[in-house]
């Protein structure tokens, strides 16, 4: 996730401000219009040429190293990968569905569904990927024949501009019309922001959770994403060396940009040494008690998140936090905690290269620090455990509250879409009603798509009241 954005202008917006949504809005109606004859085929022909302007390896590259010199967030081999990585799958899943005319026809049911346009959407983006999350909804939008205005973070404005140019130019070599993707002009502020969320169709906001709850109380229909904070349970089951490989490879990925990055380890403690061990051979670092001094003191400024260190490579971390010289060949950091502590700031999102590990008793023990983790943020996003025993991944499923329970998977790789799990692809995680959104799924095309039921009739299916009653009366009466 993104910082919140600065607030750049807290009157209310100014007639010029009021003028330029106007022109934006109504630019992307007219846009919605010209498209409205589209077929599927049509609509999937544009969608495809949005996948293709940024999975195309010289856009890709790029802009992954704009934003990377732009934000001095993540890294550009990584950020590479995610705008190709994220753009491909999310493009396989909007290629097998229909949203256009008729798209679910029920003849035993005398129901046929036709898919129509929300409108035009305003997607609040963040600066962590300034490039792949407006492709991503932008897809998605225009999959649903939708014109989309993009409200980019301030600090990933430049690499956000020049990802819609791209777009605009696709749009362009397909005949589409191009104003179907617009962006806000600098400077974007809260003002014009929030006018843009009270003069769209739909807010769809992914990033800060101020941005959030803004787009909830902007009285349009808004889909927010909540916060991650993933914990994550290695059990006395798990194939070690297996499972450090993959949490390293997902807590390091864009130096841990994504709120799908695991946040703390719960190693059960038949298994903690051999599992501490594995992740050292992984790459992890386990801190001494100077060292975590020295980083709880510099990754937090006033209890906040120091931008110098977040999503910041590991020797840039290890230099301008101070590590001692043990620690020059690690790719990320392992804090412990001797026991649970909510007020403690490595309870929390980190969005750096920091990974908290908590030794559990038993199992019992183990999901109640992940309850415990959850608590201090991220109740509704994720969580996962590394297992061969199915009744363990069956119990967190269960008794946690939480959209998404991985079963041995690199976090970052599987919590957003895999080409190995049933997950939509996406950059935004819902979180259910635990984590104050609207969704309890990946974002996907069924929500940028409104659905007109045309309903004939059929045999009469009217049970009588013994079979609705029966069992009740028998068990508790008539009275």
């Amino acid at each position: 996730m993104s910082k919140p954005m600065p607030d750049t202008s807290t009157a209310d917006p100014s007639a010029d401000e009021r003028s330029l949504i106007e022109t934006l809005v109504t630019r992307g109606r007219d846009a919605m219009r010209n498209f409205g004859s589209a077929d599927q085929a049509r609509v999937d022909d544009v969608v495809t040429a949005i996948a293709w302007s940024l999975y195309k390896t010289e856009n890709a590259r790029r802009l992954a190293e704009l934003a990377v010199r732009e934000t001095g967030i993540g890294n550009v081999t990584d950020k590479i990968v995610k705008n190709q990585r994220k753009t491909f799958g999310t493009l396989r899943d909007l290629m097998r569905v229909k949203t256009v005319g008729v798209i679910e026809r029920d003849e035993q049911k005398g129901i046929v569904k036709y898919g129509k346009p929300v409108g035009v959407v305003a997607a609040i983006t963040p600066s962590t990927n300034p490039s792949a999350t407006p492709v991503n909804k932008t897809m998605m939008a225009l999959k649903g024949g939708n014109a989309i205005i993009i409200a980019p973070s301030p600090a990933g404005w430049t690499s956000t501009s020049a990802t819609v140019d791209v777009m605009r130019q696709a749009l362009s070599r397909v005949d589409a019309p191009q104003d179907l993707v617009q962006i806000l002009p600098q400077p974007v502020s809260r003002s014009i922001t929030r006018l843009l969320m009270a003069q769209a169709d739909l807010v769809v906001a992914t990033g800060s959770q101020n941005n959030v709850r803004a787009a909830y109380s902007s009285g349009t229909p808004a889909i927010g994403v909540g916060a991650g904070n993933v914990p994550v349970i290695i059990d006395s089951t798990a194939a070690l060396d297996e499972t450090a490989q993959k949490i390293c490879a997902s807590k390091t990925f864009d130096n841990a940009t994504s709120c799908s990055s695991e946040n703390s380890l719960i190693i059960l403690d038949d298994v903690y040494d051999a599992a501490v061990d594995a992740l050292k051979r992984a790459g992890g670092y386990l801190v001494n008690a100077t060292e975590k001094k020295a980083i709880r003191d510099k990754l937090w400024i006033k209890g906040k998140l120091n931008r110098n260190l977040i999503a910041t490579d590991a020797d840039v971390f290890r230099n301008r936090v101070g590590l001692g010289s043990g620690s020059a060949d690690a790719r990320f950091f392992i804090v412990e905690e001797p026991q649970f502590d909510a007020e403690s700031l490595f309870a929390d999102e980190k969005l750096s290269l920091v990974l908290t590990l908590y030794r559990a008793h038993n199992f019992n023990h183990a999901v109640s620090l992940v309850k415990q983790v959850l608590h201090v943020q991220g109740r509704g996003h994720s969580c996962g455990i590394h297992t061969e025993d199915g009744d363990h991944a069956r119990r967190l499923a269960e008794e946690i509250d939480v959209v998404r329970v991985l079963v041995n998977q690199a976090h970052t790789f599987g919590n957003g879409g895999s080409f190995n799990n049933a997950l939509n692809f996406t950059l935004s995680m819902g979180c259910g009603t635990w984590g104050g959104n609207s969704i309890s799924e990946n974002l996907n095309y069924r929500h940028f798509i409104n659905i007109t039921h045309l309903v004939t009739t059929t045999a009469e299916d009217k049970p009588s009241e013994q079979e609705l009653f029966g069992a009740y009366l028998k068990k508790y009466g008539t009275n």
